[in-house]
């Protein structure tokens, strides 16, 4: 009993809820209007809310409630649990995982349209740059629906504790520093996305309150989040025991705070403070695997040493003909040694399902989904261009993408969709076995969030970012290196040459050259995980620019590749327009003005 059983159907007879939608609700994810807002604030809520725990399973296991009202509810621990494991529920849901996907990978060089794009008309502009105030995926709503459940929480838990006994303070203390963060990660996710954004800690009870908030800065946000997660972080739990297998990296620890926080020191460039809460993760993650060869007492199988001091998980299998154990592992399995944060989908068909990896990547009915990788990346290595992959022995080109029919040129994205892939080096050329998709409806593969070598990358980053622009000192000598080794110590362990593995350090001489690799190899090790998007803004933020996005992004190659390269020279046009149902509503909102009015154009004219 380890997962999600049904979804409640939420019944609106209700005199009070104890957990109102968010204000920015409505199944679009648009305000509501007030009439119907009021309406809602007097039902029950979302259905996460009446998820149960039962007492012999982990917080995936549920069971309906009936309708809840809030004078029988709040008065136990068990129903903070129960709201908090809805928060986890709430984040599974596809619509959440969709945007993940699409906000973070969708615009950039990874990705373009698939089968049967022409048929999902918001998705198709998205990859042609052709972005409304209209688009469906201008949405907000799922993640202010979590961020409320959060507040919700964090306003009744005290309450809860004066009443419960048992429910004791550092209890208390970790039920405000999960869902803390929970919480600081939606809006994490929105500020990257549409930069400045709608900004509340506290919760909507009653529609007495003011909904219509107008936009907070970029900058203001992300501070009050780092302040936000450095007040909680002691109070997390630091690690599950091992019992608890869904927990370890399904739920909030202190390493998923670090992780978080060494990410948004990272944008805003404090990077003395990133390094630091990356260590964090890393040197934890590596007492942690210590402790396991320990109990090993010497008998360690070559594969499963460190590699260069890090437990990355080796993608050499035990035989020397094939490679694909760490795949296996992080992406088909699941919750492995390097995981720091995922979202957790049981191999189990008679439970909720990945609908967003199926029906965005692939599954296999139909392969590729709606997205597909760049032609350029499909043929990297077969046409030896290495322009992303260095060289043809890099593994995660073949565990990544997988060709159509054997077709030379069209690939689909492999990562989440099929439940293994092989690296076979026992043939005269380099060829890949697939373990076979997920079928259409019960796409089983987690959504990671956080793993360890976007640690190293992320300290990578922040090392390159520290050295002078100028001639390098004997300080920027020392940054240079510590920066190169970890990203050859990644790139190596998806080597599968029987020669060296070794980058050579002597072809990145300067910070411009470093700043790339680093760049290059976050887009090897983590494509098609959400990340490469926000990697390019993140450099734009940094450059002032957006010279180096345009550039990248140009390299899909499709014939409008001047009119995307014109509207991205804007940094404003980097971020998403607010939904036309959000300016409407809250007429605090002032339109992106990268996106004019949002009326009727995608794009205000480039100056």
């Amino acid at each position: 009993m380890r997962a999600l059983k049904q979804k409640l159907i939420v019944a609106f007879s209700a005199f009070r809820t104890i957990l109102p939608p968010l204000p920015w609700g409505g199944v679009g994810g648009g305000f509501a209007s007030f009439s119907a807002l009021r309406t809602i604030l007097t039902s029950l809520p979302l259905g996460g809310l009446g998820w149960a725990l039962t007492s012999c399973s982990d917080f995936l296991e549920i069971t309906p409630l009936e309708t809840i009202v809030l004078d029988k509810f709040w008065n136990e621990e068990a129903d903070v649990e129960n709201v908090v494991a809805g928060c986890y529920v709430a984040m599974q849901e596809q619509a959440v995982i969709d945007r993940m996907m699409v906000w973070g990978e969708f615009r950039s060089d990874n990705v373009v349209g698939g089968t049967n794009i022409e048929n999902e008309t918001d998705l198709s502009n998205i990859f042609k740059e052709n972005i409304n105030a209209s688009n469906v995926f201008t949405t907000w709503g799922e993640f202010y629906n979590i961020i409320n459940r959060c507040n919700t929480v964090l306003h009744y838990a005290p309450i809860v504790a004066e009443k419960d006994p048992g429910y004791t303070q550092s209890e208390l203390g970790a039920t405000v520093a999960e869902v803390s963060a929970l919480r600081d990660l939606m809006y994490f996710y929105l500020i990257r996305t549409f930069r400045d954004v709608p900004y509340s800690t506290q919760p909507y009870l009653d529609d007495n309150q003011t909904m219509d908030l107008p936009a907070t800065p970029f900058e203001a946000v992300l501070d009050s989040l780092i302040n936000d997660l450095e007040t909680v972080q002691d109070m997390a739990v630091r690690r599950y025991p091992s019992t608890k297998t869904y927990y370890r990296c399904g739920r909030i620890t202190q390493d998923a705070i670090h992780a978080m926080l060494a990410d948004m020191y990272l944008w805003k460039q404090d990077y003395a403070q990133a390094i630091r809460y990356a260590d964090m993760v890393i040197n934890a993650k590596t007492a942690a695997y210590q402790e396991e060869l320990d109990k090993l007492s010497g008998n360690v199988f070559a594969n499963d040493q460190m590699i260069d001091g890090y437990p990355l998980i080796s993608d050499a299998m035990t035989t020397g003909n094939f490679y694909g154990n760490a795949f296996q592992e992080i992406f088909a399995q699941g919750n492995s040694r390097e995981s720091i944060f995922e979202l957790i989908f049981m191999n189990n068909d008679q439970m909720l399902s990945n609908g967003a990896v199926s029906s965005r990547y692939g599954n296999q009915t139909v392969f590729p989904g709606h997205a597909r990788p760049a032609d350029f990346i499909c043929t990297d290595v077969n046409d030896e261009v290495y322009s992303v992959f260095l060289n043809k022995y890099d593994t995660r080109y073949y565990e990544n993408i997988q060709a159509v029919n054997g077709s030379k040129t069209l690939s689909g994205i492999n990562k989440y969709c099929s439940e293994g892939a092989y690296v076979d080096l026992s043939k005269a050329e380099i060829t890949a076995v697939y373990s076979g998709f997920y079928s259409e409806n019960y796409c089983h593969a987690n959504w990671i969030l956080y793993r360890l070598s976007d640690m190293m990358l992320i300290k990578a980053e922040a090392l390159v970012e520290m050295m002078s622009n100028e001639e390098l000192t004997e300080h920027d000598q020392e940054l240079r290196k510590q920066a190169f080794d970890i990203v050859n110590t990644i790139s190596k362990r998806s080597n599968c040459s029987s020669g060296s593995k070794d980058l050579d350090i002597a072809n990145y001489p300067n910070k411009s050259t470093m700043a790339a690799l680093v760049l290059e190899e976050r887009q090897r090790e983590l494509m098609f995980e959400g990340k490469r998007w926000y990697d390019l803004v993140r450099r734009s933020r940094r450059d002032g620019n957006t010279n180096y996005l345009v550039g990248v992004v140009s390299r899909k190659g499709s014939s409008g590749t001047g009119a995307i390269a014109s509207k991205l020279a804007r940094m404003e046009a980097i971020y998403w327009p607010y939904h036309n149902d959000e300016i409407k509503v809250n007429k605090n909102l002032v339109q992106n003005p990268a996106f004019g009015s949002g009326e009727n154009s995608s794009y205000e004219r480039t100056k």
